[in-house]
């Protein structure tokens, strides 16, 4: 069902944190297609297009307020409190992860600053089929309205009577977005990157999708729009030491696997018997599950992997660059420092992945495909541009003038030395 690996070369290590390749379509010519059919006849290609994929032309892509608020009335009063409860943690969280402004004067009369300012006009794309995706409308809507983004347009597919799911409307009414259209796929991307009568341009898209929503994206780029990180399919990587429990460890990796068949899951340890016990506690607890044949075809392409100790571990994890990182160890708290590449990390037999996905506080928007090396997960920072300022006065200019005229003469660059030179000579003067 899983592979294990004993006590692999560390030669080999580089192949064995390989992920999944499964058939991908190549999708590159399909997402220029519409987008060029988007920007010429706007609405009407995105409604044809939405028939074509999702089974349904809408009457209107623009869900209506009284349909927000019909339909987030739909959701029980207990998935209700939940919702509010993950609410309240992630806003804690990213609240504190806003810049005050810090100013240098770098030396006499020369001040130099740094500002954020919010990315005006932002898209947010959320599943919608067999998992509606509710939880990250919170993800993104909430850090996008802590950094106090002018524009959020939420992007999300219609079900075959062209209605939205009502907890997706519930969390986007909840956290104040109110630009809610019923469009998804490769459309709903080409929408917020090129503008249609209806929905808005944006500047930036977020969110997770299929592979024709990561292709899709990836074509907006051409377009001048950015995207919050590269996509791929989820991954869980595990280090469990002896005083793991392996039930837990079993569930944790199960809950990733669920996700798709291109999803990955990995186990590392440095005890056989941790090893033993996990493998029989996956076997028994993939039976009862609802996505099992999912869960089945993910384990095929995942992996259980014996090490000598935790420090070589953490060392192939790093290497492997895991999107979420369990450290199933009392003493997880004593390997942190050593942990380089990692979308996010869960410390403890206790701190299960499930949290950050719904309701700890952390955002489970994360770098996969081992762009953690490079990549940080979404946070208000990723809503924010950063602008610096600079202020010089006739002192300050007078300090660093001749170092300026100095280095653009080296570079042949006459022009920059005479904004210099100019104002130098005018100030000698008086």
């Amino acid at each position: 069902m899983i592979q294990t690996v004993l006590y692999p070369e560390k030669n080999t290590w580089e192949a064995l944190c390989q992920r999944p390749q499964l058939p991908v379509a190549n999708l590159e010519n399909l997402t220029r297609q519409i987008f060029d059919e988007i920007s010429k006849k706007g609405d009407d290609a995105v409604k044809k297009y939405t028939g074509f994929f999702d089974g349904v032309v809408p009457d209107s892509l623009q869900l209506t307020e009284d349909e927000i608020t019909e339909g987030a009335a739909k959701v029980s009063t207990e998935l209700k409190e939940a919702i509010q409860l993950a609410k309240a943690n992630i806003e804690a969280f990213h609240s504190i992860q806003k810049e005050e402004k810090n100013s240098i004067e770098t030396m006499s009369g020369v001040s130099c600053w740094r500002e954020n300012r919010a990315i005006d006009k932002v898209g947010i794309y959320i599943p919608g089929g067999s998992a509606p995706l509710f939880s990250t409308v919170l993800m993104l809507a909430i850090p996008a309205k802590i950094a106090s983004c002018k524009e959020i347009v939420l992007c999300t597919p219609p079900d075959k009577k062209g209605n939205i799911n009502s907890a997706i409307l519930y969390a986007a009414q909840l956290t104040g977005i109110t630009k809610i259209y019923r469009v998804g796929g490769i459309q709903a991307i080409g929408a917020m990157a090129l503008g249609t009568e209806t929905i808005p341009k944006t500047y930036k898209i977020f969110g997770p999708g299929n592979q024709y929503v990561t292709a899709a994206k990836q074509t907006a780029l051409s377009y001048g729009v950015a995207i919050d990180l590269p996509a791929g399919p989820s991954e869980l990587l595990v280090i469990a030491d002896n005083t793991a429990n392996p039930e837990y460890v079993a569930a944790d990796l199960l809950s990733q696997a669920e996700h798709g068949p291109d999803s990955q899951v990995v186990l590392l340890s440095d005890s056989e018997e941790i090893i033993r016990q996990t493998t029989k506690a996956l076997t028994k607890q993939v039976k009862n599950l609802p996505r099992k044949e999912i869960s089945l075809k993910a384990l095929i392409n995942s992996k259980v992997i014996l090490l000598n100790d935790l420090t070589e571990c953490i060392a192939f994890s790093n290497l492997y660059a895991p999107e979420h990182l369990i450290i199933a160890s009392d003493n997880a708290e004593n390997y942190t420092d050593g942990v380089t590449n990692a979308g996010s990390v869960f410390l403890g037999n206790y701190s299960c992945e499930s949290a950050g996905d719904y309701a700890s506080g952390t955002n489970h928007t994360l770098p996969t495909n081992g762009y953690a090396t490079s990549y940080s997960g979404v946070s208000v920072d990723s809503f924010i541009k950063k602008i610096t300022f600079q202020k010089i006065t006739k002192q300050g200019l007078q300090n660093i003038g001749r170092a300026i005229e100095v280095m653009a003469t080296a570079e042949q660059l006459e022009a920059h030395k005479n904004a210099v030179s100019i104002r130098l000579k005018d100030i000698g003067n008086e």
